[in-house]
């Protein structure tokens, strides 16, 4: 089975009431369309999966980010891949997460993280996420 190689940004931001968050993309194209996961990309040949996240999230969202901690690498058997996804907490240095390739975003606290439908591999990062924010 072919192993597929991507980064995915965790993209904390804190609301008006002060209440971490975190935010989420629905996809728009592609096998996984209206599915939401944590923006991200394939990593390129010779990049980093800091580098490669920093420019996918310029690229998707026409932001530049500050990549932080590895969260977890998420090891997810698709049907006709293998995904294996480094996952990262990410800050926001400058850009207003601009929609290029997102059919929507919504910015999520703990309590409304099960409000959206994630995609398979995406949902086993969930619980990590809402212990550390």
């Amino acid at each position: 089975m072919k192993t597929v190689r991507v980064v995915a940004a965790v993209i904390k931001a804190v609301n008006e009431n002060g209440e971490p968050i975190i935010f989420a993309t629905q996809r728009g194209y592609g096998e996984f369309k209206d599915g939401w996961e944590f923006p991200g990309g394939k990593i390129e040949e010779g990049e980093t999966p800091q580098d490669a996240l920093k420019r996918e999230i310029r690229e998707e969202l026409d932001t530049e980010i500050f990549v932080g901690e590895l969260i977890d690498t998420i090891e997810y058997d698709y049907p006709t891949f293998h995904l294996s996804m480094d996952c990262f907490w990410c800050e926001i240095v400058k850009g207003d997460l601009v929609l290029k390739e997102h059919e929507a975003a919504r910015w999520l606290n703990k309590k409304s993280m099960d409000d959206v439908d994630w995609l398979p591999a995406d949902i086993t990062l969930i619980e990590k996420v809402r212990e550390r924010l």
